[in-house]
């Protein structure tokens, strides 16, 4: 293989934080920190919402959330005010870099790149994500490489059940995990004839969920000298070991493109949307729960409900607008001011103590231009995401410490990590300005020397196609 036909090597760290490239942290991590420091690195920022899915596909399209129409794992289905739907590889209809390189006869290894359930032909091989259901599903493409890979491994692990308080069992899983994944990458790129192999390893995700609390010493529950202190470091030096195994396989000729989907930061607590919106006097419960509900689980008198929210990193909020949902309460003509109105309440909305938020409310129209499929009225972040939306209501208090799901430790922050690497090529730790998860497919396409299509929405990255060129 000559430069002319260069190969990538995408290793997705889903949540890997930019403030993991510290000189503190990156000591305990030879192999990345070697890539760091004989290749480019940069501050990768992540689309909006900074969430797993639609993260992924938006790096590997170059498409915005709103173009996919994906605006988080779950979506509200039409005007429905119960019916949803959730996202999987079904639900995206763009190509990626792997569909333009099957066209140009470039062979594709996939193994967890979000979402890839159900699996579908790609020109090559292909192990479906977490959002998998089971094992006992087909999860390959083709059919036949399950057998393959359960040869290797046994049951084949596409997740760990990360919210709960057994965190000896969470760990355990996750090395269990993360192992029979990098012996089926390493089966894989040993074995199969590649020209681009992307991975990505949701435990890393998983990971700082369950232990950030004990790592982060600006947590708000963080306890000095706690037994889980060393897990994330004990953790990313496991992950760094394997990514050295990963580099002993690859020819001079292979880029190594070290990415993640978005970071992490430490969750302060949840806001309870709803409840917000019942003290507004925008939603209307006929009878206020005893205990903590769902919304879909109580009776809602939507003839005199404004507005509703969904919870999760960021919140949805939907309108009832007449002739679109049935018991609409908004005319058509008083939308716009209805709903510029609701974003400066929320924009106002004050810490448990009064304190300020720095809260963002953003409509999908400003975000997208033209926004695709099911999206909300507004998207908001609550003190710009270090408070999570909480959707259920029966707290009696618009303020959680813990997350009302299961317990949670981080939230999803804007900033993650770019590195890129080759071997014979020293560009001595250059970093460069920020970039965006927009630039990275199209930069993977110009460095294989594939067309870059005009509507991608991210640019080549001028630093890297120079590096690559050698112009």
């Amino acid at each position: 293989m000559s430069q002319n036909n260069p190969k990538v090597l995408v290793i997705g760290l889903d949540s890997m934080p930019s403030g993991f490239f510290s000189e503190e942290i990156m000591k305990n991590l030879p192999n990345l920190s070697m890539m760091m420091t004989k290749g480019i690195h940069s501050v990768l920022q992540s689309c909006h919402p900074p969430i797993t899915i639609p993260a992924w596909m938006v790096m590997m399209s170059s498409k915005s959330p709103g173009s996919l129409g994906i605006y988080g794992f779950r979506h509200r289905k039409g005007g429905s005010y119960t019916d949803g739907w959730i996202a999987n590889s079904t639900s995206v209809k763009e190509k990626r870099v792997w569909d333009y390189l099957g066209s140009h006869n470039k062979k594709v290894c996939l193994i967890g790149v979000p979402p890839s359930y159900p699996p579908y032909p790609v020109n090559g091989k292909m192990v479906s994500c977490f959002v998998t259901p089971s094992d006992k599903n087909e999860y390959t493409y083709p059919k036949e490489l399950k057998a393959e890979v359960e040869s290797l491994v046994g049951k084949y692990l596409f997740d760990v059940v990360f919210r709960t308080e057994d965190r000896d069992a969470i760990l355990r899983q996750l090395y269990e995990m993360t192992e029979k994944r990098f012996t089926v990458i390493r089966h894989l790129m040993k074995k199969e004839p590649w020209d681009f192999l992307m991975f990505v390893e949701i435990g890393v995700d998983r990971l700082h969920h369950a232990f950030w609390k004990f790592y982060d010493k600006t947590h708000p529950k963080y306890v000095e000298g706690n037994k889980y202190e060393s897990v994330v470091i004990d953790y990313y030096k496991y992950i760094d070991k394997k990514i050295g195994e990963l580099l002993d396989l690859i020819d001079d000729d292979t880029y190594v493109l070290v990415v993640s989907d978005h970071g992490t930061a430490g969750m302060k607590g949840c806001l309870c949307i709803n409840e917000w919106l019942i003290k507004e006097g925008l939603l209307t419960v006929k009878k206020y729960p005893d205990k903590q509900s769902d919304l879909d689980d109580c009776e809602i008198d939507w003839s005199k409900t404004k507005a509703w929210g969904w919870g999760g990193y960021y919140a949805r909020i939907f309108m009832n607008v007449e002739g679109r949902e049935l018991n609409g309460t908004i005319s058509k003509e008083k939308y716009e001011e209805a709903r510029e109105e609701l974003r400066q309440k929320l924009l106002s909305i004050r810490g448990p103590n009064g304190e300020s938020f720095v809260n963002k409310v953003f409509t999908p129209e400003e975000l997208y231009g033209s926004p695709k499929g099911d999206k909300p009225d507004l998207m908001v972040y609550f003190d710009d995401l270090y408070w999570r939306s909480a959707g259920t209501i029966g707290h009696h208090s618009l303020y959680l410490d813990e997350n009302d799901t299961g317990p949670d430790d981080s939230v999803h922050w804007h900033d993650g990590i770019f590195i890129l690497y080759n071997k014979k090529k020293n560009n001595h730790g250059a970093p460069l300005g920020k970039l965006t998860i927009y630039d990275i497919a199209p930069t993977i396409l110009d460095m294989m020397k594939i067309p870059v299509p005009s509507d991608m929405q991210g640019r080549v990255i001028p630093e890297v196609h120079r590096w690559v060129t050698g112009t």
